[in-house]
């Protein structure tokens, strides 16, 4: 019987890496208006109070997040960031004033390129929406907008705070001030018809984005929609059903599928995401914000304190990580096909040791079984999924499990 590789031909540790990977920081902004029954995130009902009493939470949360980029300096040392993604929660629930003062911080600690993406998520409520303008002129020059749906309907039982015509004055907004822009939609949510589902795509399209993301509506752990299923949820045929429909209008449209729920115009790609899915390395600053950082003989995972009170006092300490360890070399491999063979393009073998240190040899045996079931194609250049394979990623995902 043939013996996998991962068995026995993985070094105790990590082999030197050549290079560093590209370097991207990530901030989380973990307040929202409300906790939406699907979200799993970290994220928290906005604390009730004064004017006054906001500002001040949202001074020392800043505050908090300059401090954490100063503690951090250390580890990312003369390392450029090519990309910056502001997430949440809400961050368009932060003023421009606040953001403006944020951005200039990271610029005076940070060696930003010039032509750094800079994302900030944004929800499409109308008081957000008149901030947009502002977070163009802050530096902000990439939007993403959680839409979610067009349907007042869909929006009830998806519990989002915005209407319909909130969503489409948010786009129109948007596009006035930004040429770079990511629309969020769901599917398959409850009661919702094929039809109905390509109409939010034919909406979303008609506002001009540059980069769309369609996300199958899913029963997280530790939500309430997991303790609290919703009814009509539409079955696994219609799903798959609404699935190929919005990738068909999609590519009319000129987007390409560049990854599993990730579709974009030509040259609009999420810079931030490929750096992730290509096991690039963030810095992740705020509560509860993960890292992944390289170092020439090691890689790191941290998070940081989940808790946003809990992290404000964690940071007052100077000790703002929860978590910090080493990736095992035995887990490197799964780690990184877990996000390269999101890509539905695939990779160049030569990633593979670059991000990691490891001989693609390491995984051979893996890849032939992958092969042999028809998930993967793999050339002496290249490693690419097929359409099975995507469509039953965890399966191929599973094939790289360490033992």
């Amino acid at each position: 019987m043939s013996v996998s590789p991962l068995q026995f031909q993985r070094p105790e540790h990590l082999t030197q890496l050549s290079s560093l990977p590209p370097l991207s920081l990530y901030v989380h902004i973990p307040w929202c208006l409300r906790k939406c029954p699907y979200c799993d995130f970290n994220s928290h009902v906005l604390p009730q109070g004064s004017e006054a009493e906001k500002l001040a939470l949202e001074t020392r949360y800043i505050d908090s997040l300059i401090t954490d980029v100063e503690l951090a300096l250390p580890s990312i040392w003369g390392r450029r960031i090519s990309s910056i993604f502001f997430g949440g929660g809400t961050p368009s629930l932060l003023s421009p004033a606040a953001l403006d003062r944020l951005l200039l911080a990271l610029q005076a600690r940070l060696k930003i390129n010039p032509d750094a993406e800079i994302t900030l998520e944004a929800n499409p409520g109308t008081f957000e929406a008149e901030r947009f303008r502002a977070y163009r002129a802050s530096g902000i020059n990439r939007l993403s907008i959680g839409i979610q749906s067009f349907d007042p309907e869909k929006l009830q039982r998806l519990g989002r705070v915005h209407d319909g015509e909130q969503a489409r004055r948010a786009l129109e907004i948007a596009g006035q001030h930004f040429d770079n822009f990511n629309v969020d939609l769901m599917y398959a949510l409850p009661a919702q018809t094929l039809p109905q589902a390509v109409a939010d795509i034919e909406t979303a399209l008609s506002f001009g984005p540059t980069h769309l993301s369609a996300y199958h509506l899913t029963l997280e752990p530790n939500t309430l929609f997991a303790a609290q299923p919703p009814a009509e949820l539409p079955n696994d045929e219609l799903s798959a059903d609404m699935q190929q429909a919005i990738e068909q209008r999609l590519a009319q449209a000129g987007f390409e599928h560049y990854e599993t729920s990730a579709f974009c115009l030509p040259h609009h790609p999420s810079r931030h995401n490929l750096n992730y899915w290509t096991f690039g390395d963030y810095l992740g600053i705020g509560a509860g914000a993960h890292s992944k950082l390289s170092f020439h003989d090691k890689i790191v995972r941290q998070m940081r304190v989940k808790q946003p009170q809990a992290y404000l006092e964690a940071i007052a300490a100077g000790q703002p990580l929860q978590t910090d360890h080493v990736i095992a070399a035995d887990d490197l491999a799964f780690e990184f096909m877990m996000n390269a063979l999101r890509l539905n393009h695939g990779f160049a073998k030569s990633l593979f040791h670059e991000r990691i240190g490891l001989s693609i040899s390491a995984i051979l045996y893996e890849l032939d079984a992958a092969q042999q079931r028809g998930l993967l194609t793999h050339t002496a250049q290249d490693i690419i999924p097929t359409q099975q394979g995507r469509r039953f990623l965890n399966d191929l995902l599973a094939i790289f499990l360490p033992d």
